[in-house]
């Protein structure tokens, strides 16, 4: 088999030859600028500064050397632009605050203030306020809540949204037909679509990071109260936000057509590290309903199988997850409650694919040792890989601190 091959053949529940890999494919099994750096030196592969792609949470761009290095099955198609608003293209020199030096696409525009806090603008523009911030000797950029004052505001979700979401342009399809077809004719991985506009509510989105004046309710806070203390208005804004995503979804496939294997369709996350962040009714009237839309979209109009990411205590959800179209999950936060990987794999294994899972990015890949870090790996992989319907990633983006060993005892104990 082929990486390609490998990555299909599990996730349509069928024994790969050996269990396939992911690093970097998603932007939720990514990695961090420093982090890649280190891997980098100690895979033995050429210098060069790592190309920051997501400057959110500051993940680079894995490079096919890398890939290959660590027995990777998957490369991304990534989003043409980022978070913050501006593309990555035109690279520049940047040096994060561990100094690990970096490139930054070069709408990135940032200042520092007296105690060595970075803010950053949104599509590059210092007239603009900032959109995010970064403490000293900090590893991510933060979103900076910019809502006005709401008291006597018109919650008219089609005006305060307006500009949250936008069609693709034709410039963004060429870069996707093109890019698309690079991955797939130029190699045999599995060809990952970051798509993640089926996203809606994600909280990650809600402060609109990429906007010079959003208006409504950017406060995460306040948006989780949201559904109950304005129904109709989270409604409207769902509904501007999928009429967008399906004419998108089209574009995108005219664009890519069946090269990808799969496409990440959300990633709002729905659980914290011991329960649900919403009730499961709460999920069902507000979310469900047009989760389902875009998923019996992809299924009726495409081969690509639908990618789920959402963080935390899930297993409550997973029903519904499964009813709504979803063919796979991630991240399996195995560390959360309800999730352990048994459990998961025991009930729901026959019908979605876990694409994570592999060793809890929190506490042991970052402070357990290599030989804790390699016995993990070993168990997870063992139970969920078990009959297919298993991709092992990290359970979520490699954190920058952690050690290079421990970060090679994973990889390596993955098929050891």
């Amino acid at each position: 088999m082929n990486s390609r091959q490998r990555v299909t053949a599990a996730l349509n529940h069928q024994q790969p030859d050996r269990v396939p890999v992911d690093l970097g494919g998603a932007v939720v099994t990514g990695i961090h600028a420093s982090a890649l750096h280190k891997l980098r030196k100690a895979l033995g592969l050429e210098p060069h500064p790592v190309k920051v792609y997501e400057p959110m949470m500051m993940l680079g761009i894995v490079d096919l050397d890398v890939v290959q290095a660590v027995g990777g099955d998957v490369v991304g198609l990534n989003a043409p632009g980022t978070l913050l608003g501006y593309k990555s293209e035109n690279w520049k020199d940047w040096t994060l605050p561990d100094g690990t030096p970096v490139l930054m696409g070069g709408g990135f525009e940032y200042t520092t203030d007296a105690q060595g806090t970075t803010f950053a603008y949104p599509q590059g523009d210092r007239s603009a306020r900032p959109s995010a911030t970064m403490p000293a000797g900090g590893l991510y950029f933060d979103n900076l809540v910019r809502q006005d004052d709401l008291t006597d505001h018109d919650f008219d979700a089609r005006t305060d949204y307006a500009d949250q979401y936008a069609m693709f342009t034709d410039e963004d399809c060429a870069y996707y037909e093109r890019t698309s077809r690079s991955l797939y004719e130029d190699t045999d991985y599995a060809v990952f679509g970051n798509f993640f506009l089926g996203g809606v509510g994600d909280i990650f989105h809600i402060p609109g990071p990429w906007l010079k004046n959003p208006k409504g309710i950017r406060d995460p806070e306040e948006w989780i109260m949201a559904p109950l203390l304005h129904p109709d208005y989270v409604k409207d804004f769902f509904e501007i936000q999928t009429e967008i995503t399906l004419k998108n979804l089209e574009l995108y496939r005219q664009a890519v057509g069946d090269r990808l294997t799969a496409i990440a369709v959300s990633g709002t996350d729905f659980g914290a590290q011991d329960n649900l962040l919403l009730a499961p009714d709460c999920y069902r009237e507000f979310y469900k309903p047009y989760h389902k839309q875009f998923n019996d979209w992809v299924h009726e109009n495409t081969s690509w199988k639908v990618f789920f990411h959402s963080c935390g205590a899930v297993a409550e959800l997973m029903d519904d997850f499964i009813e709504a179209g979803v063919d796979v999950i991630n991240p399996v936060q195995v560390s959360a409650r309800g999730m352990q990987a048994k459990t998961l794999k025991e009930t729901y294994g026959n019908r979605i694919a876990f694409w994570g899972g592999g060793v809890d990015p929190q506490k042991t890949l970052p402070f357990g040792t290599p030989d804790e870090v390699a016995r993990e790996t070993k168990q997870n992989v063992k139970t969920l890989s078990q009959g297919g319907g298993f991709v092992c990633a990290a359970v979520h983006n490699i954190q920058g601190p952690t050690p290079v060993e421990n970060i090679l005892a994973f990889f390596n104990s993955i098929n050891s």
